[in-house]
């Protein structure tokens, strides 16, 4: 059963946020999965093990928003690719762990679409720069994609961020993931000048080949 894609342009996250949660509340064996791909104003998100501490320097213009889904804290806005993942997984014969890998090698398997090499860090979820010629080393190792799931039910929800040209400022105000001095990156500062909706595109190309059954 081939997944629903939406795209749902630039939507508010609280109120995208509530719409998963009921979907997820809601959804019966039978229920299609969705995938949601959007932007958000900009928004801190602060996950169940996370520390607001990590907010080192709030906005009075960027609310903060608790949420159920694994991780610390992590910004969202304008420019930044976001990917919601409303799987049962129980159907696709997906266990947790496996769930994250797939989605991380989408995300690298996209970035190298575009000439970017990336990689995993064991023990910090995400997609991070590689070394490689052309990149400053300022960049090696800075994160360019955040991952947050939530499994209720077998059924899995919230998801994936990639950074295209979103607000680096932004994230100089947290401690991204809880670690203090971790850069974050977005693809235009890497150079790369695609247009975010070919990028997106690339992105749920890569999604769907990695989760859906053929």
């Amino acid at each position: 059963m081939p997944a629903l894609v939406k795209q749902l342009g630039l939507a508010d996250y609280a109120s995208t946020y509530e719409a998963m949660k009921l979907f997820t509340k809601e959804r019966t064996s039978e229920t299609p999965d969705e995938i949601w791909v959007l932007e958000h104003p900009p928004v801190f998100t602060l996950g169940l093990a996370g520390d607001a501490g990590n907010l080192h320097t709030p906005s009075n213009q960027i609310p903060l928003v608790q949420v159920d889904r694994g991780g610390e804290i992590t910004y969202h806005g304008p420019g930044q690719i976001v990917v919601y993942l409303l799987l049962d997984l129980k159907r696709l014969g997906i266990f947790v762990k496996e769930l994250v890998s797939r989605i991380e090698q989408a995300l690298i398997d996209t970035l190298s679409d575009f000439g970017i090499k990336a990689e995993r860090h064991p023990g910090a979820p995400g997609i991070y720069v590689s070394q490689q010629s052309g990149v400053p080393s300022e960049w090696i190792g800075a994160k360019v994609a955040a991952l947050g799931l939530k499994v209720s039910k077998s059924c899995s929800y919230h998801g994936l961020a990639l950074n295209v040209a979103t607000d680096l400022g932004a994230f100089q105000r947290i401690h991204p993931c809880g670690y203090e001095g971790l850069k974050t990156v977005d693809m235009q500062t890497l150079g790369i000048k695609d247009n975010i909706d070919t990028i997106s595109q690339r992105l749920l190309q890569h999604l769907q080949k990695q989760l859906m059954p053929s």
